[in-house]
């Protein structure tokens, strides 16, 4: 029997300089929409760095103010602008997080969260260190012993940790222990890459915006399976996510391929009763969904096509629609060779529909103009 899929949310960097500033406002609109819409469903609530823009005490009390809105936990990570100071002691002190790294096992996924910036000076000096690399090859030695799937949470892609031996190390970790997804913030535009093992996903900034319209992304893993998908704050509810099968962009593995038949599990957020839902595959007949666990399920047949579209459509009791789709790969379709470096060399590229413009208009190493 399979559990219930890890879910939670992601507000990218927040940059938090004034209550007066716009991005301050619209992180209260993204707590507040998380908490009526979302909150009952999520285990937690991700903010990846960079909370406040220059590691201020006054700016993490802002941050703090807005995040007791939220009844889910909120689980907080240092970028280099929480370094600013020259400490994180403010970012403990004022958010009230526990020490960094931690581990969490949640929903049966063992999530550990990483400091890249206390063993280095801020700034573009990002360091995992020999001590905590220590700790996570004991955490990933005991997570798989309990064949736990693996998440970690760090500000930025390993690839730009300023020490060479920390990367090649964090890359054969994250290798060898399979870790599911790598979540970041830092490059301040949506990005996924997959290696063909591991997910690397990037959510833009909620504070210093480059493109796009301001949100925040809702990720699962559902028995290895890594869904992805960026709700711009002004989109209306309910919003559908699938999170089995895989979109053939973040299959891991050739088991994700969809062969013959496969079993369809889908999230809807929003507070509305959702009184209809339904699934098909490309302009094939609809099939009934039925809720089980907080989860609306179907089986449906896979034709034998390279690339078939999977549709999930809702209506809630207002008779508001919800919609999401992805594209399924069966084993007719050949996975692209990768790299396994650790960096965005894998990026998946564009996705328009799902808030990915491929334009890298941040400030990450890879960047453009």
């Amino acid at each position: 029997m399979k559990r219930k899929p890890l879910v939670f949310a992601h507000i990218g960097d927040l940059h938090i300089t004034k209550a007066k500033e716009q991005n301050y406002i619209d992180f209260l609109s993204v707590v507040a929409q998380l908490e009526v819409e979302c909150g009952g469903q999520l285990d937690f609530v991700f903010l990846p760095g960079d909370n406040a823009d220059h590691g201020e005490p006054a700016q993490y009390r802002l941050v703090a103010t807005a995040l007791r809105m939220l009844h889910t936990p909120v689980y907080a990570i240092a970028g280099d602008h929480d370094r600013e100071p020259g400490s994180l002691s403010a970012f403990y002190e004022e958010l009230g997080t526990g020490p960094l790294p931690k581990s969490m096992l949640i929903q049966g996924v063992r999530c550990l969260f990483l400091d890249v910036v206390g063993p280095g000076k801020g700034g573009p000096d990002f360091r995992l260190g020999v001590p905590q690399r220590l700790w996570l090859e004991d955490e990933l030695l005991k997570a798989r012993s309990k064949e736990e799937e693996i998440v970690l949470f760090m500000h930025t892609y390993p690839a730009d940790l300023k020490d060479e031996e920390d990367v090649s190390e964090l890359n054969r970790l994250i290798a060898g222990y399979a870790v599911a997804l790598v979540d970041m913030g830092h490059t301040h535009y949506n990005e996924l890459a997959n290696d063909g093992r591991t997910i690397f996903a990037a959510t833009r900034s909620t504070g210093q915006i480059e493109e796009g319209p301001v949100g925040y992304s809702l990720i699962t893993v559902d028995e290895g399976v890594v869904s992805w998908r960026f709700k711009p704050l002004a989109d209306a509810f309910p919003f559908v996510q699938i999170t089995s099968p895989a979109d053939h962009r973040l299959i891991r593995k050739k088991e994700q391929l969809a062969a013959d038949s496969v079993e369809v599990r889908a999230l809807v957020f929003g507070a509305r009763r959702i009184v209809r839902a339904s699934c098909r595959v490309e302009e094939g007949m609809w099939i009934e969904m039925r809720q089980d666990e907080g989860l609306w399920k179907a089986i449906i047949d896979v034709p034998a096509a390279p690339l078939v579209t999977l549709t999930v459509d809702v209506v809630d009791e207002r008779g508001r629609p919800g919609r999401h789709s992805i594209r399924l790969a069966t084993p007719c379709y050949k996975l692209p060779v990768r790299k396994m470096n650790g960096s965005d060399a894998n990026t998946i590229g564009a996705w328009t529909e799902n808030s990915i413009f491929g334009t890298q208009l941040g400030p990450n190493r890879n960047a453009k103009p």
